[in-house]
């Protein structure tokens, strides 16, 4: 994260004695990235965060990924998938490789304790409302939320009935744009978002109990451990290192007067992939622009286009829609569909000035591979639009 916070009781000093009320003492707990050479917070717990008194292994199915072949763009409804679950259990894995997995969920059940300790997450909350409550405090989250959780963070989502999300879950750090930050880690003045835009818990959350289960994510698979005492029992924490929420309607887009390309939109970025915010903005200005996506392959990319609102003219008779998916592999050409630029010239001309599209997408450096859910939901036609034919 790129600026400190303190919530709660700290001492004045690190790593000194910092007692309760009663007398004793609070238990430190430092979370840090990259063996103590990067991003860290320290917390000061009520018990020791290291109690635990049983651990059982938890048998779940590894997802099954298959490559993209035959190799085309695909075009998967996220409408159709079955709801169920909660935001942990219920994730259904659309596409992955060894650097990020991708899933959906559709779910309105509270989630159980969870500790991804395989990498950070981020969460697009596309729509519903929910509570997420971790070791550091709460957030309330809503539609269009981004929520980025630290590798290690303990955590449980709650919704407040129906929520829809997209889940990526990284094999490593989940950060914003190094372009973006000074050396020191502000925020520069030609970034499209701020820390004033990001939001963080404010008070910590305490909660009782004893003997208290925490689902654990490790590469050898899933155990449940459980804690002698309940991990949210942090009377303050300090530090850089926490789970934040940024709407996408606060990203600020960059325009050009001609099309400007995807890196414009970057969010975040993580080890092997970007993620990108398209927010409604104004129209490419110059006198002769095509206001419009031109056709293009990015060699280097796998193109992952989630579709959360607005009107998306480049894809006018693909049969996409908000909750649509579309992916656009490496090897293949892609841009907008048949007629699409005309149509889109013409707008402007006749005063259309401004785009309404919003989609979440996640450009990957290696190839994605296709999970069942993707495959489950998938439109077969929509390789060939581009030959305006089915």
């Amino acid at each position: 994260m790129p600026y400190y916070r303190v919530v709660g009781e700290v001492p004045r000093k690190r790593h000194v004695q910092f007692r309760a009320p009663g007398g004793g003492l609070y238990q430190e707990e430092l979370m840090g990235e990259e063996g103590f050479s990067s991003d860290s917070s320290l917390l000061y717990h009520r018990h020791a965060p290291t109690a635990i008194v049983k651990a059982e292994a938890v048998d779940a199915a590894t997802p099954v990924l298959t490559p993209n072949l035959p190799l085309s763009p695909r075009h998967f409804r996220t409408q159709d998938l079955k709801p169920g679950g909660d935001l942990v259990s219920g994730r259904m894995p659309l596409a992955g490789n060894s650097d990020v997995r991708i899933s959906y969920a559709s779910c309105d059940a509270p989630s159980e304790l969870y500790r991804d300790s395989m990498g950070d997450e981020c969460v697009y909350v596309a729509s519903g409302r929910a509570r997420f409550e971790s070791a550091y405090g709460a957030l309330d989250v809503a539609e269009g939320d981004y929520v980025v959780i630290p590798t290690g963070t303990i955590h449980r989502w709650v919704p407040e009935g129906p929520v829809t999300a997209l889940v990526i879950e990284a094999a490593g750090h989940i950060r914003p744009p190094k372009r973006y930050l000074s050396h020191y880690g502000q925020f520069l003045e030609h970034a499209p978002y701020c820390e004033r835009d990001l939001r963080a818990p404010a008070e910590p959350l305490l909660a009782d109990g004893e003997e208290v289960p925490v689902l654990v994510r490790t590469r050898g698979g899933l155990t449940r451990l459980t804690y002698a005492h309940h991990p949210f029992d942090v009377v303050g924490w300090d530090g850089c290192l926490y789970p934040y929420a940024f709407n996408i309607h606060d990203f600020e887009p960059i325009v050009k007067r001609t099309h400007a390309p995807p890196p414009v939109h970057q969010t975040f970025e993580g080890p092997g992939f970007v993620v990108c915010s398209f927010c409604p903005r104004p129209l490419d200005f110059h006198p002769e622009a095509v206001p419009i996506p031109y056709n293009h392959h990015n060699v280097d990319s796998d193109e992952f286009m989630f579709y959360v609102g607005g009107d998306y003219t480049a894809r006018k008779g693909s049969g996409i829609d908000v909750g649509s998916i579309s992916l656009h592999p490496a090897g293949f050409t892609h841009g907008p569909q048949p007629g699409a630029v005309e149509a889109a010239v013409e707008a402007v001309r006749q005063g259309h000035t401004e785009t309404t599209e919003m989609a979440v997408m996640i450009d990957t450096f290696r190839p994605l591979d296709l999970g069942q859910a993707a495959l489950a939901c998938e439109d077969t036609g929509y390789a060939w639009t581009w030959a305006a034919r089915r």
